[in-house]
């Protein structure tokens, strides 16, 4: 008789998956990936499963929010836009920690959430979950300001 998979089984799974693509990521694009690294990661569909552009428009953002993939169409194929905080306009490095964590949308739609966000992010750029809600925090603190 096999064992039924859980909700907590769907959820360990998706998790140790975007800390692998993370660590993909990471391997192939460099330590601590930055702008020009990421315009290129948005164009490997092997990285990012659907068309993505960015643009730095607080319009489609809720209050405070730093970022979000706004998307083209009706479908995920039609691609994504993500929209980043023009504060982050100067901020390039900072810009592209944002975008990744917007990739877990992008790549998984609903079923990711936040965790699975961070996750993601940090082992893209090779540091401590913590240390990526920590700087995910110091950017969100710039938008509060």
């Amino acid at each position: 008789m096999s064992k039924k998979l859980t909700a907590d089984d769907a959820r360990q799974s998706l998790s140790a998956h975007v800390a692998a693509r993370g660590a993909e990521i990471f391997e192939k694009y460099g330590p601590r990936p930055g702008w020009n690294e990421l315009l290129r990661l948005l164009e490997d569909r092997g990285c990012v499963r659907y068309p993505c552009t960015v643009a730095f428009d607080a319009g489609p953002l809720q209050a405070g929010e730093c970022a979000w993939p706004k998307p083209k169409g009706d479908r995920p194929e039609d691609g994504f836009v993500i929209c980043i905080h023009p504060v982050f306009m100067t901020q390039l490095d900072r810009a592209a920690h944002l975008a990744l964590y917007q990739l877990v949308v992008v790549n998984y739609g609903e079923f990711a959430t936040a965790e699975d966000a961070e996750i993601f992010g940090a082992a893209a750029l090779g540091m401590s979950r913590e240390q990526y809600y920590e700087g995910l925090c110091e950017m969100a603190d710039l938008i509060g300001k």
